[in-house]
């Protein structure tokens, strides 16, 4: 890949997250019968969160600061003080307010705060398997690009993952979007890259030491095809599985930038994390062009979003080949 290219792809993937972000926030928690009679077509002010068109939330901030962190140096300990950061000063907020934490994340914010080492912050009990770490993912498709082993990509987000959310469930349908997006950023197409996310990542997690019962929960995204089943099959909620399926679903039965985003937002309930994802892929996917110049005008802090992702390519055409 061009660095020509590889900023473009950046720029397409943190701005598409922003924007699906965006558009999902004043409609969350909606149940997708009031969306059918209501559906979202643009950017949308107040609703839900009470907030002004174009502002993202939790998501966008945390991949932001995600992102800051690997261009800065990764390790856990100065992830989890940009985490603070973010929660405490509202570091890479849309509008200097943070707003809709998430149980699991805000719990391990306040763990953090106590000096609980980072990579045990995150509650490893299964009901603590909300999509908070899936939600932040997406810049290991790029740090991780270049890395050959899997097991260095399964240890990778296992770590990031753990300092919201400890549970191996979490980190599974965090690597599996990772698998997902790589492939795309390796130049296969949606339904190749799918293909291959779901026979490689499949073969590998199998031969994990992890729980049998853990990998038949994702027995629909990855031992059947998600694409094929009808949307009253698909849950839209704050499980890390939902949101994966959802995501993966709304982006594999569209062809655009926008069908896909809009189609995630009013599937309803969690909009912004599902759209978010699917923004993210679909941006990868389709390019920053496909992206509706309408939404690119009310996005919330468009111009510095862009700066992170001009940086962050810059720091990926000589990153090292893992996070580790």
């Amino acid at each position: 890949m061009t660095q020509k290219l590889l900023k473009s792809t950046v720029e397409a993937a943190l701005v598409g997250l922003a924007v699906g972000d965006a558009l999902g926030v004043p409609v969350e928690f909606c149940h997708r019968n009031i969306l059918r009679k209501n559906p979202v077509k643009n950017m949308r002010k107040f609703g839900v969160h009470y907030q002004l068109a174009g502002t993202w939330s939790d998501d966008s901030a945390l991949t932001f600061q995600l992102v800051e962190s690997l261009i800065d140096g990764y390790t856990p300990h100065t992830l989890a003080r940009r985490f603070l950061n973010w929660y405490q000063q509202a570091e890479w907020s849309a509008r200097g307010v943070v707003f809709d934490v998430g149980i699991a994340t805000g719990s391990a914010m306040q763990r953090l705060e106590e000096g609980i080492s980072p990579t045990l912050a995150g509650e490893k009990d299964e009901y603590s398997n909300g999509n908070g770490a899936l939600m932040r993912i997406i810049p290991l498709a790029f740090s991780l690009l270049e890395e050959a082993d899997q097991t260095i990509r399964w240890k990778t987000v296992c770590e990031i993952a753990s300092i919201t959310h400890g549970h191996i469930r979490s980190a599974v349908g965090s690597f599996i979007f990772v698998e997902m997006a790589r492939n795309l950023l390796l130049g296969h197409d949606k339904q190749k890259a799918y293909e291959l996310t779901r026979t490689e990542t499949a073969d590998f997690l199998v031969a994990l030491p992890a729980p049998a019962s853990e990998l038949e929960l994702f027995q629909r995204v990855l031992f059947q095809d998600i694409s094929t089943l009808p949307e009253k099959d698909i849950y839209s909620s704050g499980y890390v599985i939902h949101t994966l399926e959802a995501c993966f679903w709304c982006f594999l039965t569209t062809g655009s930038f926008r069908v896909a985003t809009l189609k995630a937002v009013n599937l309803g309930d969690d909009t912004d994390t599902t759209a978010a994802l699917t923004g993210g892929l679909a941006g990868i996917a389709y390019g920053y062009k496909s992206i509706p110049a309408v939404w690119l005008e009310e996005l919330a802090r468009l111009d510095d979003i862009r700066n992170l992702a001009s940086r962050f390519a810059d720091w990926l055409k000589d990153r090292p080949t893992s996070t580790q």
